[in-house]
């Protein structure tokens, strides 16, 4: 990754951390799990939201005033068996984060092992 789309993560992290800080635990987190499954991941500023590739785009996180996204570009392949991803497109698939407990309670680690 080049300087500059490091700069800009490292950038766009700081303002969450300064301007919603009660998600940034949560992102931290989610990064860190992304990081833990796939650690040749990509990741550069886009769309206002943190996108990962690896060779090619998988999926971002992005931070909303009452929640954080984690997207997935091709998650409408991924099993489901409980129902919790969100979404009808065509391809892309989120789930909708509230808290650190809803990394376990919707099984973030089982949807990133789905990535590749």
């Amino acid at each position: 990754m080049t300087n500059v789309k490091k700069k800009k993560v490292q950038d766009l992290i700081k303002d969450i951390e300064l301007f919603n800080p009660d998600k940034f635990p949560l992102l931290i987190q989610l990064r860190n799990l992304v990081f833990h499954h796939h650690p040749r991941t990509v990741e550069r500023v886009m769309y206002g939201g943190i996108m990962f590739s690896l060779e090619n785009d998988y999926g971002g996180i992005f931070v909303y005033k009452k929640h954080i996204s984690l997207e997935f570009t091709g998650g409408s392949d991924f099993e489901d068996p409980d129902k919790i991803l969100e979404g009808k497109g065509k391809f892309r698939r989120h789930l909708k984060l509230y808290s650190l407990e809803d990394i376990e309670n919707k099984k973030v680690s089982y949807y990133l092992e789905q990535v590749i």
